[in-house]
């Protein structure tokens, strides 16, 4: 649980706060953590000593943000608790609430009442937006949670994909939540088409459907936040790829791709990625050696080297194709997108 919360506090201080309190959480009743370690979380994210009781078997404990048990015995605050199904929590904060006490106390209540066995856990881990998502969700269960979430039938919307640490210079509002991926949690965000979906650093914007499909915008959206390379491509618009990139969005992880894996070896030279990429977006040998920035006789030669790696001359009818997918889907398979950014120490954490 350290660890986690050590990972939650490195992340850009711009991100979603309450992203990063409901991702918090998740893990926690996803990894089974006790009640101390649940209140322990809370008062760690709040700053503040956390509390909870039952009324049977009777029960109390208080957590301070160190981790240490509080001495002495509280009432639940009128003003910063939540009772229900026998339990309560609360956060003993001195002084006006801050602006995330709300989010991190309804989170703990919901977290421990799923570990006292009454919550409902299907509830908590397939929220609305994590049903409406979710291909194998029966079609009427994704019109009712898109009806929860007032999206309108017949209208379309994108989704925007990013990881919890993007940084936001424009957050849009809309149906958002953090979804479970085979990459790992996204922020997922659902907009209307005709709305500017927001700046985010990195994300990807999936194509535009009606709610029946939004799985397929979500998908899509994921794979444009992998083909993501900041600081140079910090959004990738899905539909810049058409039909493609959903083609990429439904091929296996584990598909056995031999194009793909030939490109191993041409990525491997200092010249490899610029030149795969002028290729691909290039019409001819002297286009793409202007793209590239070198002479077209530089770019010919580099041109042969590769066309002996992959065993097809990438400018010969079919193989411009199969150039320019397997060098997606090697980008989709080495996107470091999702890796979390390097903790920045600064004098007051340092020590």
């Amino acid at each position: 649980m350290q660890e986690l919360l050590g990972r939650i506090s490195a992340l850009d201080p711009q991100a979603s706060v309450s992203l990063r309190v409901i991702a918090c959480f998740d893990e926690l009743v996803v990894g089974n953590v006790n009640t101390r370690g649940l209140l322990s979380a809370a008062a760690s994210l709040a700053g503040c000593t956390a509390g909870f009781c039952q009324d049977l078997p009777p029960r109390a404990v208080r957590v301070t943000p160190k981790g240490e048990l509080a001495e002495g015995h509280a009432l639940p605050p009128a003003d910063s608790s939540i009772r229900c199904d026998g339990l309560a929590v609360w956060l003993e904060r001195e002084g006006p609430a801050h602006a995330n006490d709300s989010i991190i106390l309804d989170r703990l209540a919901l977290a421990v009442r799923i570990r006292h066995g009454r919550g409902r856990r299907d509830a908590d881990n397939r929220r609305e937006l994590g049903l409406l998502l979710d291909r194998s969700v029966p079609v009427e269960e994704r019109r009712t949670a898109a009806a929860r979430l007032h999206l309108a039938p017949g209208a379309k919307y994108r989704v925007l994909a990013a990881p919890l640490f993007a940084v936001w210079a424009e957050h849009p509002t809309g149906a958002e939540d953090v979804v479970a991926t085979p990459y790992g949690p996204i922020h997922a965000l659902v907009v209307p088409q005709d709305r500017a979906p927001g700046s985010a650093s990195p994300s990807g914007i999936g194509i535009a459907t009606t709610v029946e499909h939004l799985h397929r915008s979500f998908r899509t959206a994921v794979v444009a936040l992998r083909l993501c390379a900041p600081p140079a491509t910090p959004c990738v618009l899905a539909d810049r790829y058409g039909g493609v990139i959903e083609l990429l969005a439904d091929a296996p992880l584990d598909a056995d791709l031999p194009d793909v894996d030939s490109l191993d070896e041409v990525m491997g030279h200092a010249w490899g990625p610029a030149t795969l990429d002028a290729l691909v977006r290039a019409g001819s040998v002297r286009q793409a050696a202007r793209l590239a920035g070198v002479h077209h006789s530089t770019l010919q030669t580099r041109l042969d080297a590769i066309t002996d790696v992959v065993g097809f001359d990438p400018f010969d009818g079919i193989g411009r194709t199969r150039l320019g997918i397997a060098y997606l889907v090697w980008r989709q398979r080495n996107s470091r997108v999702l890796d979390l950014p390097a903790p920045t120490y600064t004098a007051s954490t340092a020590g």
